[in-house]
């Protein structure tokens, strides 16, 4: 086929040359752009630079960050974060690549305030702000709880519900606040400080319900940690939910994972402590039971000395020891009443042997005369035994609580357990008596008790 008369040129440019005036027209078309993203396949080789691609639902683009821009981070990136980024359009030449040349990066959104939150636990931790030692015990049985909250929001709901089911007896005082907002941190904080000055709650519970990092963020406010750490009073942390930890979680007291469980933390259960009570009391009672066992004990035997002590079993004994007396002189004089009447009969035989008229007169006169006289003594020693007998039945008569109640005395005892009254102060006006008399009882209903002068 024959060629024809006049071919065009054409401008064949290598991929390199294309890809050159693709970056210049790139590079000189846009400035610098802010564009937020999620990071995803970091790599971190070891020249120091990084590289990534920044994506949101529907498109993605390389980025890259060179190690003299990435040393000035204030932050660590990660994969699945979400980063503000300000870059350059550009070009890479050897891949054919659009990519963003980063110059600055800065997490976005909540992932600002999750990096504020924390260079903030940081500093507040390197301070001292968390230290276990520093905080307070919680009162165990709080008379006034002071809530600092909003009055419009569930958690005081949540929290009066459970106080009043569980410790119905503590005093609540609501100081309300804003819980988020511009002004809420700074509200707070002047909150805490003024319920601490005034000092009238046993302690200060600081709630409010869940939400996100970014509702929360009065909580996490340096002014609110500040101003909980100064308080004098014990202050217990309830925001968010369980999984939710904020600053004011850190500095407090105590925390609580909810408003309902901080109900729970700084309020004693009235069942429970009912049921200690009770406790307590039968551990009481049985203690007194035994000691009262123990002084009854000691009082009867202390009766029982004293009733070997007292002049009457003194007097019994002496009573004894005469009776005692007596029937060995008795035995005595039976005993030499046998001797003599065999002697007599002694003699008597002799008599009859040497029968002698005159001497038998004489034996029979002495033998009258020292019957008489075996009868005259026997007769004096029982006159003296008598007399003995008498004197000491007239000390017992003088000591007898008969011969008291004879000279016009009573005894008192209670009516009708029979125990004597020996202190007018521990009768109480109405209580029934019964007095004994020499002669019959009398039972009383007392009006009034006069104390000992």
């Amino acid at each position: 086929m024959p060629l024809p008369a006049h071919q065009p040129s054409r401008d064949i440019l290598s991929i390199s040359r294309l890809n050159s005036e693709v970056r210049a027209v790139l590079d000189g078309s846009f400035p610098l752009l802010w564009v937020e993203g999620e990071i995803s396949n970091l790599a971190r080789p070891a020249s120091g630079h990084i590289y990534f691609t920044l994506k949101d639902v529907h498109a993605q683009v390389r980025c890259a960050m060179f190690r003299m821009r990435r040393i000035k981070l204030r932050f660590q990136p990660e994969n699945g974060m979400q980063v503000l980024v300000r870059a350059r359009v550009s070009f890479y030449e050897s891949r054919g690549e659009f990519q963003l040349g980063v110059e600055h990066m800065e997490p976005a959104g909540e992932g600002a305030l999750r990096l504020a939150y924390e260079v903030l636990k940081q500093q507040l931790g390197a301070e001292g702000l968390f230290d276990a030692a520093k905080k307070s015990p919680l009162p165990p049985f709080p008379q006034c709880i002071g809530v600092i909250t909003s009055p419009v929001g569930a958690a005081i709901h949540d929290l009066l519900s459970v106080l009043q089911r569980r410790f119905p007896a503590a005093r609540i005082i609501l100081y309300p606040v804003p819980v988020q907002g511009a002004d809420a941190a700074a509200k707070i904080s002047q909150m805490i400080r003024l319920a601490d000055r005034r000092a009238e709650c046993d302690l200060l519970v600081l709630t409010r319900g869940g939400g996100s990092l970014e509702d929360l963020a009065a909580f996490n406010d340096e002014t609110v940690a500040r101003a909980i750490h100064a308080a004098q009073l014990p202050v217990v942390s309830a925001v968010g939910h369980e999984i939710d930890f904020t600053i004011a979680d850190l500095v407090a007291d105590q925390r609580a994972p909810t408003p309902s469980a901080a109900a729970e933390l700084i309020s004693p259960d009235q069942a429970a402590l009912q049921q200690q009570l009770r406790q307590q009391w039968g551990r009481l009672m049985a203690g007194l039971h035994r000691q009262l066992t123990q002084a009854q004990n000691i009082l009867q035997h202390l009766e029982q000395r004293l009733q070997q002590q007292h002049p009457a079993a003194r007097l019994e004994q002496r009573q004894q020891r005469v009776d005692e007396l007596s029937r060995r002189l008795t035995q005595q004089w039976q005993s030499q009443h046998i001797q003599r009447r065999e002697r007599l009969n002694q003699l008597l035989a002799r008599l009859a042997v040497l029968t002698p008229a005159h001497r038998l007169a004489r034996f029979r006169l002495q033998c009258a005369g020292l019957n008489r006289r075996l009868h005259q003594q026997m007769q004096t020693q029982l006159n003296q035994t008598r007399q003995q007998l008498g004197h000491a039945s007239q000390q017992l008569h003088a000591i007898s609580p008969l011969a008291t109640l004879g000279r016009g005395y009573a005894i008192v005892q209670q009516y009708p357990s029979g125990e004597i009254i020996r202190n007018a102060a521990a009768i109480e006006p109405g209580t029934r008596i019964k007095a004994k008399l020499a002669e019959g009882a009398l039972l009383c209903q007392i009006e009034s008790v006069e104390s000992a002068p």
